[in-house]
């Protein structure tokens, strides 16, 4: 079998072979990075069915995932989430106006001020949730369980081995 990767590498190793020898990390992040673009075009049009875009999703889910009161601040959001500071405040602006989100004074200490999840929030949550794993399990419908399995688990040893070790 081939791939687009092997491609690639071969069309590097026939115009450049000085470097045919430097070429094994593209195995790997040439692979992950055409499959981010795949899973990427497939969540962002799972989301767009519920009404939202793929970065408003990733809030709804954290702060679902967080659990009750299913909410968190600014800071808290931020280590939890897969969203940049940049587009935090304009997405949230967004989802306030949509109903999906709300910001609330912390009761402890008024100047802090927290996201949190509406009750229309939950249920888009809710149905986009679902209709997202089932939206996976659809891509990966061809591929073993057991390749799966290990591959995330060659997957979490590079990401440890570069320092991605949790939510911070």
């Amino acid at each position: 079998m081939s791939d687009a990767v092997d491609a690639i590498i071969s069309q590097w190793v026939k115009e450049r072979p000085d470097v045919a020898e430097d070429l094994w990390p593209v195995e790997l992040f040439g692979r992950i990075q055409r499959l981010a673009r795949v899973v990427e075009k497939s969540a962002k049009a799972s989301a767009t069915a519920h009404g939202v875009e793929h970065g408003e999703f990733d809030v709804l889910t954290t702060l679902q995932r967080s659990g009750p009161p299913y909410a968190l601040t600014a800071g808290a959001f931020l280590k939890a989430s897969m969203v940049t500071s940049g587009a935090i405040t304009n997405r949230i602006d967004k989802m306030e106006a949509k109903g999906l989100v709300e910001r609330v004074r912390d009761g402890g200490d008024r100047r802090t001020i927290k996201i949190r999840l509406t009750e229309h929030g939950h249920e888009v949550t809710r149905a986009a949730l679902a209709d997202h794993l089932a939206n996976y399990a659809r891509l990966l419908a061809d591929v073993d369980r057991d390749v799966v399995k290990k591959t995330g688990d060659g997957l979490r040893q590079v990401l440890e081995a570069l320092g991605d070790t949790g939510i911070k």
